[in-house]
């Protein structure tokens, strides 16, 4: 008989069940240690994000084509939340948590910033800063008068906007083709200097009723805004009535300055297609500052 056959005859012993293991007392403080850990990095982490946000840096997505030709409808950019102070509306959700403002600074002539909008103070505006306390402000076909002083506007070359999902033209005289045939807007554009020396460009699409203003004084703690685009824009040249307009802006309202362009889309992209995330990003204009 072979030395499998006797091993495998006679009854074969079954090993008892082993019996259910309960956990100590130290395996469960374990995993209660675990669990505190998870929650107190998560609120550890939420804590160092709204930190950010508030004080330091935050994202500002562009939705509308009013700050052209500087900023264009898909435009993602960071402002400095530090750069004026902070009020409520630093903090998310504008929690009436810091009286006033602290540590205020004044805008710059010629700054873009980013404000709650009045009369509700709720919505995100974002403008250049024209006018000052004291100054005397005023529009004439077209051009900027400062203090009675015209601001230089000189004409430059057209600003050629490719026709995406996030831009359209005006009108058709403004319609135009690329060299590739693509279809583009060419836009009238001039250059502005403030009496500071800041310079940008600007748009001016043809003679509008906001052409022509009275004269705006700025009163303390305030700040005369525009938009580039000045003939889409809803700014301080219209009384603060909601959806039309903005009337001269408190400077308690600022909520940060633009900074850094972060990304940028034309708006072209489809979740289905996802090479078209990278085809649709403008990638000249990220990392550009404003």
């Amino acid at each position: 008989m072979s030395d499998i056959e006797t091993a495998s005859s006679g009854p074969v012993k079954q090993a008892p069940p082993a019996p259910d293991r309960q956990p100590s007392p130290k395996d469960a403080k374990k995993d209660a240690k675990k669990d505190e850990g998870f929650f107190s990095f998560l609120l550890w982490l939420v804590l160092g994000v709204v930190v950010l946000r508030s004080f330091i840096i935050s994202p500002f997505n562009i939705p509308s084509e009013s700050m052209l030709p500087r900023l264009l409808n898909g435009d993602y950019l960071f402002a400095s939340k530090w750069s004026y102070g902070y009020s409520k509306y630093s903090l998310p959700f504008s929690l009436p948590l810091i009286p006033g403002r602290v540590f205020a600074s004044q805008p710059a002539r010629g700054d873009v910033v980013i404000f709650k909008a009045p009369p509700g103070n709720d919505v995100d505006y974002i403008k250049r800063v024209i006018g000052l306390p004291g100054d005397e402000v005023q529009v004439k076909a077209g051009q900027i008068f400062l203090n009675g002083k015209a601001v230089p506007r000189v004409k430059q070359p057209d600003f050629v906007l490719p026709v995406t999902a996030n831009t359209h033209c005006y009108a058709p005289e403004f319609e135009g083709k690329d060299a590739e045939g693509g279809p583009v807007c060419n836009y009238p554009q001039f250059r502005e200097t403030l009496p500071n020396g800041k310079s940008y460009n600007v748009l001016d699409l043809g003679q509008t009723p906001q052409d022509d203003t009275g004269v705006y004084i700025v009163p303390e703690g305030h700040m005369f805004l525009m938009g580039d685009n000045r003939d889409n824009s809803l700014d301080s040249r219209f009384p603060a009535i909601e959806g039309q307009g903005i009337g001269i802006v408190p400077q308690d309202n600022l909520v940060g300055k633009a900074a850094l362009m972060m990304f940028s889309t034309d708006g072209d992209a489809e979740w289905l297609k996802p090479w078209t995330w990278f085809t649709a990003a403008r990638w000249s204009r990220i990392g550009s500052v404003i």
